[in-house]
């Protein structure tokens, strides 16, 4: 392992002493940018790392410390974890250790983020600055002072094997699919490619201008942040070569990558965040203003993007506005109660109306893309779905359609009272009541229409007890020849309600 070399806080931390460059024109925004919020930390914030329960770290290098934000508040949580002197970037290993290097003191704490307590402390020399995890499961850390990386352990919390050489001031680091790590030289403008699996270098790339953070693309190629040219350079992981660069804002510190693809630069010079699609290769809209100097970026799985803020004390929160792609199922009763599923991105947080009421029962996946929620009443028609987040609302234009609700009718039709010496009728009506079985009341105003055998007899409206009623008197004869008669219901639609039909057969009784 190399010497102890100083590094002090103004050198690896430092703004960029280069004249301030304007970025190139962006075409169209492909995100419509709704809301960026600020959220308190301790003093010049640097490293941020998810943790396994979905919070975030953030490591404060002015204050010593690591603060907890609860993502689903976006606010600081439990006290702060003590740390070495000035920490810088994070990462938490799949063990659920973080592994934080302290640039000063020169070592490494490693936190449980179960409990969030220190239960290591590591020492590395030549000024750690970054950590990121290699494929074994163990963790790089850079050496800014000592032109290296070290390996350390994670199930002994130990460095292990030699320093691996880099080029000068070497800072951000990042594995590739492919098991090579990035390592970005800042001093040197250069990167180193080191295989992982062997723990040696590979290759050296020239061509950078100050790198300070490298991030891998989900298209496997990795995207290095220039401070001193105000770009972004993207090397093919496969040939290792540089295939473009794209134009940022001034002095890009941090840059991170989102599962859709969505790469981000935290421009310190500029204080603002730049958007870049890794598809195109090309930015995307104008950079987002956030806090001061901003220096690194992270992003959720549900698409939110916290920055860091080195001189605001604060971590800015970047949430954009929710797209809509399917409603399932696209049509439910008016009374209320479908379970819908609505698809699309950054629905985190999200409240839904229909026809501008409210449904109730929202529930968002953890990556933002899926909500469900339960419908409420509504008339019988298409309306509109509103989908309504922190970075603003988009409306499904006729997205669902009410439709009334099919109730099934019970019919009851009374038996024929006779008396066949002498023939005479006891009661000269037939009568048949409707019943709507989901409301159990009598359905009222309906025609129910009675016959014996193929011959209609008549047709009667129910009353306000759902019955109707029909003279017998001239029909004995038919009744006793066919041993009844029969009573149905067409079915009819109400404004509550469409009435399934219904029918019954009733007999003769001779008492």
């Amino acid at each position: 392992m190399s010497t102890s070399v100083q590094s002090p806080q103004q050198d690896l931390l430092r703004t960029a002493l280069l004249p301030a460059q304007v970025p190139a024109a962006a075409p169209a925004a492909v995100h419509t940018l709704l809301a960026v919020t600020s959220i308190p930390v301790g003093t010049n914030p640097v490293g941020l790392a998810f943790i396994p329960n979905g919070d975030l770290y953030v490591a404060n290098s002015g204050s010593s410390s690591v603060f907890t934000i609860d993502t689903a508040t976006d606010t600081v949580i439990g006290a702060a974890i003590p740390t070495g002197t000035t920490p810088a970037w994070l990462t938490v290993a799949p063990n659920g250790s973080a592994y934080v290097p302290n640039n000063i003191s020169n070592n490494v704490t490693v936190i449980d983020t179960a409990t969030s307590t220190v239960i290591a402390t590591i020492p590395l020399s030549g000024g750690p600055a970054a950590a990121a995890v290699i494929p074994s499961g163990n963790v790089y850390v850079s050496r800014f002072g000592a032109n290296s990386v070290q390996e350390i352990d994670t199930t002994t919390n130990t460095a292990v094997g030699a320093a691996i050489p880099t080029g000068s001031g070497p800072v951000g680091i990042a594995v590739a699919p492919n098991g090579k790590a990035y390592v970005t030289n800042r001093n040197a403008s250069s990167v180193t490619v080191i295989d992982t699996a062997t723990a040696t270098v590979l290759t050296t790339i020239p061509g950078f201008n100050q790198p300070n953070f490298v991030a891998i693309a989900p298209n496997g190629n990795a995207y290095v942040a220039n401070i001193g040219s105000n770009n972004v350079s993207v090397i093919d992981t496969t040939t290792d070569t540089v295939l473009t660069t794209i134009p940022v804002g001034t002095n890009p510190w941090g840059i991170a990558v989102g599962s859709d693809g969505t790469a981000y630069t935290a421009n310190r010079g500029s204080n603002d965040v730049s958007v870049i699609d890794t598809t195109t290769n090309m930015p995307v809209g104008a950079p987002i203003p956030v806090g001061s100097q901003p220096i690194a970026l992270v992003v959720a799985p549900n698409n939110k993007v916290y920055v860091s803020n080195i001189a605001g004390a604060s971590v800015s929160v970047i949430q954009f506005s929710p797209t809509l792609s399917t409603v399932n199922p696209t049509q439910g009763t008016t009374e209320g109660g479908t379970v819908v599923t609505i698809t699309g991105t950054n629905l985190t947080g999200a409240s839904v109306t229909f026809g501008g009421n409210p449904a109730i029962g929202v529930s968002v996946n953890a990556a933002g893309t899926q909500l469900t929620a339960t419908t409420p009443p509504g008339a019988p028609g298409p309306v509109d779905v509103t989908v309504t987040t922190p970075g603003g609302s988009v409306t499904l234009t006729n997205g669902f359609t009410y439709v009334l609700p099919v109730h099934a009718t019970t019919l009851t039709a009374t038996p024929a009272l006779t008396k066949l010496f002498p023939p005479h009728v006891y009661f000269p009506f037939l009568t048949a009541t409707l019943t709507d079985q989901v409301t159990g009341l009598p359905v009222p105003g309906q025609t129910i229409v009675f016959t014996i055998g193929s011959n209609l007899m008549g047709t009667a409206v129910t009353d306000a007890q759902g019955t109707a009623r029909l003279n017998e008197t001239l029909l004995l004869s038919l009744i006793l020849l066919h041993g009844g008669y029969d009573a149905s219901f067409a079915g009819a639609t109400t404004a509550t309600a469409v009435l399934s039909p219904s029918s019954a057969h009733a007999g003769v009784i001779e008492p």
